[in-house]
């Protein structure tokens, strides 16, 4: 869904060797992002997190859905030094910092805005793995889109749930808030009895002690963190498996119980389609996270179990499960690939649509072309309104023209190469940048190189690159 910025700022640098002494310099700043063309602060130079280890410890306000509640949280994050560094960023929007420490030694610490700047006793040398702990505390915020639609912490009817798409993750916990660099996570957070906590991978732990509980989560796999999440409240939770043995874990809220339990027992039928359509599964659990109606404005496909405000349809449920393969294993390099995770979940909809007596994808192609798919006029124009590679902003990076166009795309290619070549295609991309990250660039040379007697190039600069509608397909 969802300014540059160099090195860390020269008066920065300046006070920050002030406060160490003085002396001579032989590292450098890590710098504050990565330079994504939407997002440029997002993300952090210098380093590679591998792991993060979150403790963390929520009270909601009184009046439920009043307030974001405290937060108290305790981050130890292990990374690897990518250059020699005399200091480093983390991104962290608001809370408050009491203590830093690197390697357990003291660290200078100082906030601009989403930065926190990271000074550690000894410089880290290039390829060093260190560990960075952050203590801190406070109200979590609610961030606000260039979309006007809202991520980080949002407080629900009976708890609150914490989504990151596309940076909204660094609004409860520090870290370097780009899909860019992925790491495992192990999260456990403690909540007053009687409330639940859902978040990504395998729940290892659930204990009470005092009137609060503690709740264990581990995800193993490489996750990037705008699809971290970590949901608060009360749910009816149930567990199963699929017929080869890949555990299913469901959180729904009492309120959606009775309407979301159909729709939820396919899981298992959707995922056996999706695997023969995609290839083998890359995570080690799936589901959905099920709350209310008004807590959310939007589904997002938070790694393993997706997050859903109300009951989602099947072919809502089709598209985020397919995103585990396209946007969550195979991450895009920057924002500005979106319609790679997009693209492919869209065309995800048509391929079940298509195998399950709905349209086929040519015939949803074709009313997309002729302007016959939406009821609205300008919604039908909308898709051309720019081309999918290249968003114009942040604020339309989750446009139509990401979803419907980039699955055109994938039609046009369907078209040129053959249905099992197309099939193949799928499989292949997913295994070739499985737990990892790719762009359009990426994406194009994977295409002519699986298919090189085919010409691709009226493709690429009409459909995923062109401005307005193409000439007649």
């Amino acid at each position: 869904m969802r300014t540059p910025r160099l090195l860390v700022a020269a008066a920065t640098v300046v006070a920050l060797a002030a406060c160490s002494g003085g002396g001579a310099v032989e590292g450098t700043p890590g710098g504050s992002g990565v330079r994504d063309p939407y997002f440029p602060k997002a993300g952090n130079g210098g380093y590679d997190i591998g792991h993060y280890d979150l403790r963390l410890d929520y009270a909601p306000d009184a009046d439920a859905g009043s307030g974001a509640g405290h937060l108290t949280g305790t981050a130890t994050i292990t990374a690897r030094a990518t250059r020699d560094l005399s200091a480093f960023d983390l991104d962290l929007k608001g809370l408050d910092v009491e203590e830093v420490t690197v390697e357990g030694r003291d660290a200078r610490f100082n906030r601009a805005g989403q930065e926190l700047t990271v000074r550690p006793a000894e410089e880290l040398n290039d390829g060093e793995t260190f560990r960075v702990t952050v203590r801190y505390s406070g109200e979590p915020e609610t961030i606000t889109d260039p979309d006007d639609s809202e991520e980080g912490w949002l407080p629900t009817a009976d708890g609150a749930v914490g989504l990151g798409e596309p940076t909204g993750s660094m609004a409860w916990f520090p870290g370097s808030h780009h899909p860019s660099d992925k790491a495992t996570y192990d999260l456990a957070m403690t909540v007053p009895e009687g409330l639940g906590v859902v978040s990504n991978g395998e729940l290892r732990d659930e204990r009470t002690r005092g009137g609060r509980t503690t709740f264990t989560w581990h995800t193993a796999e490489p996750m990037a963190s705008h699809v971290v999440t970590v949901a608060v409240g009360e749910w009816e939770t149930a567990r199963s498996t699929t017929d080869d043995g890949l555990p299913v874990y469901t959180a729904v809220d009492p309120t959606q119980a009775d309407a979301s339990r159909k729709v939820l027992k396919r899981i298992p039928e959707i995922m056996d389609w999706a695997r023969q359509n995609f290839g083998p599964y890359p995570f080690s659990s799936t589901g959905a996270i099920v709350d209310r109606d008004e807590d959310a404005g939007y589904a997002l496909e938070t790694q393993n179990r997706p997050y859903f405000p109300g009951t989602p349809d099947t072919v809502l449920l089709v598209h985020e499960l397919a995103h585990q393969w396209y946007g969550n294993s195979v991450s895009p390099k920057t924002w500005r690939d979106m319609w790679l995770n997009e693209g492919f979940a869209t065309y995800a909809e048509w391929l079940w649509e298509e195998d399950h007596g709905g349209d086929t994808a040519q015939e949803t192609f074709e009313a997309l072309y002729d302007g016959t798919y939406y009821d609205d006029e300008d919604a039908n124009d909308s898709i051309w309104a720019f081309p999918p590679a290249d968003p114009p902003d942040a604020a339309h990076i989750s446009d139509s023209p990401v979803y419907q166009r980039g699955a055109m795309v994938l039609h046009k290619i369907r078209e040129t190469v053959g249905d099992d070549a197309f099939r193949e295609l799928l499989h292949g991309w997913a295994a070739a940048h499985r737990h990892g990250n790719a762009d359009t660039e990426d994406f194009t040379a994977y295409v002519e190189r699986s298919a090189p007697d085919e010409d691709f190039s009226e493709i690429w600069a009409d459909w995923l690159r062109g401005d307005g509608r193409p000439d007649a397909p």
